[in-house]
């Protein structure tokens, strides 16, 4: 079978052989310098005494064969790289028998590939410095250990059987991903909406949450959309009960990573809501946790205005605190937290700098940082600020209660 195999290569060899020899053949007989030319200057001579016409026919003939002329120059050079193929065919197919005796009597074992395709791709190497040859897909491993074509509709090897089980799940993976993607860009959208757009995106992460629970990016976000609900609701009981699920899955978050600046942004968030139903020790407890995570964010994320407007939140709550709660911070914790009205000021100015109206509420706590130091000009200026901006949010809402009361009490 072999003998007649190699018969048959070598007679298409032989073939592709002749087929150059009759190439190189018409190409001295009629390549010669001059060839052409002479033939045109019998025919220029004999047509001397024709009109007008025939010398435009002549013309039109020599471009013609200019033309066959690079034809047969591009042939030529083909046939000089086809010889180039032979020879290394002709090298290959001495050594290909013997390679494929040892294969079958078990002589050599592991994956080879077959010494003709590995002398065309020496060939390639030499002539394309820069080109690099990588294995087609239909290609697998033939009985014998060669790269052969495989069609896509054949069956994998036996010797993987879970490649099928891998492919299945890296496809619900990227399947899961991509549901993910959608889900949190949705929520995005929806939190920077109207009322309406809050709470779908809220019962849209709720219905995911067994799906994608432990996912650190679904988490935080999760605990925002409880902070949207949080102020969407004027009972006691339903705030409550939202911060504590948020505060929840806000501290999941940063337990799975402790790098994630929105997962410690969102559980300080949620401490300080807390503050609104615990007892006095509760609240100074979930004021230190709020100061330490929030610390955490900004280093992890400086970039974020709310942070900072947040923080000089806590610093102009601690500023005002009066002796009896310091007194109170320190029995309970053993140190009271500090901080001052200048310090409060610098992070509202700091959000300010980074996003000039940032927000209704940040020239609010502007204007009394201002009134605090004495700068009642100043403090009038953030207020009219305040009033510019119209009022979207429930949280804008609260502010403009206040900008009213802080107006009046710096009124003359």
């Amino acid at each position: 079978m072999f003998q007649t195999e190699n018969r048959i290569l070598f007679f298409g060899v032989f073939v592709g052989a002749a087929g150059v020899s009759f190439a190189l053949f018409c190409w001295r007989r009629y390549a010669k310098p001059g060839y052409f030319l002479s033939l045109q200057e019998k025919r220029s001579t004999t047509r001397d005494d024709d009109n007008q016409d025939n010398k435009e026919a002549v013309t039109v003939l020599q471009c013609r064969q200019l033309q066959s002329l690079e034809k047969l120059g591009s042939l030529i050079k083909n046939v000089e790289e086809l010889k180039e193929d032979i020879w290394f065919l002709k090298e290959t197919l001495a050594k290909l028998e013997e390679q494929i005796k040892d294969e079958l009597g078990g002589k050599k074992d592991g994956r080879k590939v077959s010494p003709l395709r590995s002398s065309l791709k020496k060939k390639k190497s030499e002539t394309n410095k820069v080109a690099v040859e990588y294995p087609r897909s239909e290609e697998a491993e033939s009985e014998g250990g060669y790269i052969t074509a495989q069609t896509d509709t054949e069956v994998e090897s036996e010797d993987e059987p879970g490649v099928a089980n891998v492919k299945v799940e890296k496809s619900k993976m990227i399947k899961e991903e991509a549901e993910l993607l959608c889900l949190l860009q949705k929520a995005d959208a929806n939190h920077n909406g109207f009322v309406s757009e809050k709470e779908e995106a809220f019962r849209m992460m709720l219905n995911k949450q067994d799906k994608f629970g432990n996912k650190v990016e679904f988490l935080w976000r999760l605990a925002r959309a409880y902070s949207d609900m949080f102020y969407l609701t004027n009972d006691a009981e339903e705030k409550k009960n939202y911060v504590t699920n948020g505060k929840n899955a806000a501290g999941k978050a940063i337990q799975i990573d402790n790098s994630s600046a929105a997962g410690h942004r969102w559980y300080a968030i949620m401490c300080g809501y807390m503050s609104e139903f615990d007892n006095v020790q509760n609240k100074i407890k979930n004021g230190y946790l709020f100061k330490e995570h929030l610390d955490k964010a900004i280093e992890l994320h400086p970039q974020d205005p709310l942070q900072y407007h947040l923080l000089g939140r806590w610093c102009y709550a601690v500023s005002q605190l009066s002796w009896i709660e310091r007194k109170v911070a320190a029995a309970l914790f053993g140190k009271p937290p500090t901080a001052t009205v200048d310090e409060a000021l610098h992070h509202f100015l700091k959000a300010e700098e980074m996003q000039p109206g940032y927000s209704k509420y940040n020239y609010v706590f502007l204007a009394k940082c201002f009134k605090d130091l004495g700068q009642k000009a100043v403090a009038l200026k953030y207020c009219d600020d305040a009033s510019a901006m119209p009022s979207v949010s429930k949280e804008d809402l609260d502010a403009q209660k206040e900008l009213e009361t802080l107006i009046i009490s710096l009124r003359p």
